[in-house]
């Protein structure tokens, strides 16, 4: 996906700042979206399409570090550069502490400006991209059955088949059979992709949920 078709958001109170900046953005070739306030910002429905947010520090009302906050705290991932007339060190840290792309002082070059918006935006389709092969190999741990998940975690562990059997309770060539659907459902051809996938999986928060007693005898 070409970079020209993010949504460049832009939240400034300077209405002649944020016009001009809008200006810049499209003659570049990006869509360009303008709102005078943080709170105006929140208060529209946005898709979740790539993009970045091109953020004013000291705006009245709420302001652009706790804005910032707001969408940490809402679960959105749109990659943040602060602009701002004055911005001391303990401003700069808290803002790329709390994830900013960067954090440029007005007036900014535009060539300086276009520079830190591609790094926001590939630094955005990576994190996208991360997101969405973590969610393919959560698709394909869900399609395992319970017993072959348990099986699954022994294998990504570097348990021997014998080993993986009597923490279950099961015989091996029980063991063998699970362990060759696991690796046919995964679509994984070796053990180190099957360990890559348990690796995304981990990296995501996500790896299965404990079982009742009920569910481990009915799959035994």
């Amino acid at each position: 996906m070409s970079s020209r078709s993010a949504i460049i958001h832009v939240v400034d109170d300077d209405e002649s700042y944020r016009t001009a900046l809008k200006r810049l953005l499209r003659a570049a070739g990006y869509a360009a979206r303008a709102y005078a306030s943080a709170g105006e910002f929140l208060a529209v429905r946005r898709q979740e399409s790539p993009g970045c947010l091109l953020l004013d520090i000291w705006m009245p009302g709420l302001n652009g570090l706790e804005l910032q906050e707001a969408l940490s705290k809402n679960g959105e991932r749109l990659p943040i550069i602060f602009l701002s007339g004055q911005a001391d060190v303990p401003v700069s840290v808290r803002a790329m502490k709390a994830g900013a792309i960067n954090l440029l002082t007005k007036p900014v070059k535009k060539e300086m400006l276009l520079a830190a918006i591609e790094e926001a935006l590939s630094a955005e389709a990576e994190t996208r991209a991360a997101r969405e092969t973590a969610e393919d190999c959560r698709a394909l741990f869900k399609s395992l059955t319970l017993r072959e998940q348990e099986v699954f975690g022994g294998v990504v562990a570097g348990k021997l088949n014998k080993e993986i059997a009597a923490d279950l309770g099961i015989a091996e060539r029980t063991v063998k059979a699970h362990r060759a659907q696991v690796m046919e459902k995964t679509r994984a051809g070796s053990l180190a992709e099957l360990v890559r996938i348990s690796h995304r999986l981990q990296v995501a928060g996500w790896g299965g949920r404990d079982r009742t007693v009920e569910e481990v005898e009915l799959d035994r």
